[in-house]
């Protein structure tokens, strides 16, 4: 599954770990998060390695749609009633800066990545979308964002200006290659200031969690207060009439939409990590693109998964009490890249000791208001409905030839439970049914043939071998 970012970028090539190192502070992870934390701790003067389970950039962000905004859906109303006016112009202004730190950052390095500022619009075509959009308007104002609201055809917006998207890979591709990173170097455990790979160990004073969704179950027990969700994009080329800037739907089955040189970029149809569902996702985006964009044609098509939290915000700060020099940037909802760089700069702060405006609102160990308590309900009873199948549910009752090629299912053969893919050769590869991670039964993603987890979101080829963690280890032949 590629995006259009991979097309025609030729990433650095870093080594793999292959010996006992020690160092100040070490970062898992080589998403834009890590690459970003790394450079501007080096910055500052420490020591920094970075450690990759894959290639560079080769997890969520290179499967961005790369829109760098401080808009993110309809938060700011939410925001002020939750979390009152300060902390929310606290995240307004955080992300507006970040915006001006890429474009800063860009132009002091003399990176080439189409870097350029374009509006960004959340669009509706319904009386309610127009109320809250309306009352999102009011809540920016308020915050001393400049908004305005813009009427074309059927369709009502709300415009923010100087916003920005670039290419994430010719931009992070640029940084890391000033950075001490190990590919192919998958961190297994964290024990103390210890990291403890598959073949070696690297020492360092600081630990940063940078790898999407943090793996450790205790302490800091993220599992328990994240999911993550899958969303698709399908890219076409040809003529259309969408005005220059990146547009976020907040109808259901509303697209994203921003374009790339003569690329048009469709996004939506999300749904949680693991549900089970019909393979018409990219279909029904392609479908959307040829109504409203006649004449394109699709030339690729891809999906990413964001962490999403108990209150919408991210954790970005200490990883736990009990373990004082971890450090965790997780929970980005869908605003990866803008939330990234206020990642990447609130925890430079924090190792340098600096006080920063955030440090409160995006600290992982927050209270949670009521809406997060009762998320945190939901959480458990998915958990517990995904476990429970895992035991409880016998698993399909299905012959070898009635399975269709390139299709997979959780069936019971022999008395035992299996996780069953059919290739188009007609081989059939048996897997174990559960996440190693904590347990829950998997569920098959029929638009990306893989094996999912409903619980936590970790992520299997259809043979088995791990995509995206928290599982740090592939599902492997049922014993």
């Amino acid at each position: 599954m590629e995006s259009i970012w991979n097309q025609n970028e030729k990433p650095p090539v870093f080594p793999t770990l292959s010996q006992d190192i020690q160092t100040e502070a070490v970062i898992i992870g080589g998403g834009i998060c890590g690459v970003l934390t790394a450079y501007f701790l080096q910055r500052e003067g420490f020591q920094v390695v970075l450690l990759e389970a894959n290639k560079i950039c080769s997890g969520q962000t290179h499967l961005t749609t790369a829109k760098i905004t401080c808009q993110h859906g309809l938060i700011y109303h939410r925001l002020v009633k939750q979390q009152g006016f300060l902390q929310a112009k606290c995240y307004a202004d955080a992300n507006r800066q970040a915006v001006s730190a890429y474009e800063e950052l860009i132009q002091d390095l003399s990176i080439p990545c189409f870097f350029e500022r374009l509006p960004s619009y959340l669009y509706t075509s319904s009386d309610e979308g127009r109320k809250k959009l309306l009352e999102e308007k009011n809540a920016l104002l308020s915050l001393g964002v400049d908004c305005s609201m813009h009427t074309r055809q059927e369709y009502t917006a709300l415009r923010i200006d100087q916003q920005a998207q670039f290419h994430p890979l010719m931009f992070l591709y640029s940084l890391a290659s000033q950075l001490q990173v190990y590919e192919h170097t998958r961190v297994m455990r964290v024990k103390g200031n210890v990291v403890y790979t598959e073949t070696h160990k690297v020492m360092a004073k600081h630990i940063i969690f940078a790898c999407h969704f943090p793996f450790p179950v205790f302490p800091g027990g993220y599992f328990l207060k994240m999911h993550q969700d899958r969303s698709y994009v399908v890219a076409v080329k040809g003529k259309h009439d969408l005005p220059p800037g990146m547009f976020y739907g907040i109808d259901a089955g509303t697209p994203s939409l921003r374009s790339f040189q003569d690329i048009l970029l469709v996004g939506g149809e999300g749904h949680r990590t693991g549900k089970k569902h019909a393979l018409c996702r990219y279909e029904s985006l392609k479908a959307i693109a040829e109504k409203r964009f006649p004449g394109t044609i699709p030339i690729a098509q891809w999906s990413a998964q964001d962490c999403m939290t108990l209150d919408g915000l991210p954790y970005i700060g200490r990883f736990s009490p009990l373990e004082p020099d971890w450090y965790v940037a997780s929970g980005f909802q869908k605003w990866g890249m803008s939330l990234s760089m206020a990642g990447a700069q609130l925890l430079t702060d924090l190792l340098c000791r600096r006080s920063s405006p955030c440090e409160s609102l995006f600290s992982p160990k927050r209270h949670w208001n009521t809406a997060a308590w009762k998320a945190f309900l939901g959480e458990m009873k998915q958990a517990s409905l995904s476990l429970s199948a895992s035991f409880l549910l016998p698993g399909q009752k299905i012959q070898a030839e009635e399975l269709p090629h390139e299709t997979g299912c959780i069936a019971r053969l022999d008395s035992r439970k299996t996780g069953i893919y059919k290739d188009a050769d007609n081989q059939l590869h048996f897997t174990a049914p559960r996440c190693p991670h904590l347990g829950c039964q998997l569920n098959w993603n029929p638009e990306d043939k893989t094996w999912d987890c409903p619980c936590h979101g970790s992520r299997f080829h259809r043979t088995g071998e791990i995509i995206d963690g928290p599982a740090q280890n592939g599902i492997g032949r049922p014993r």
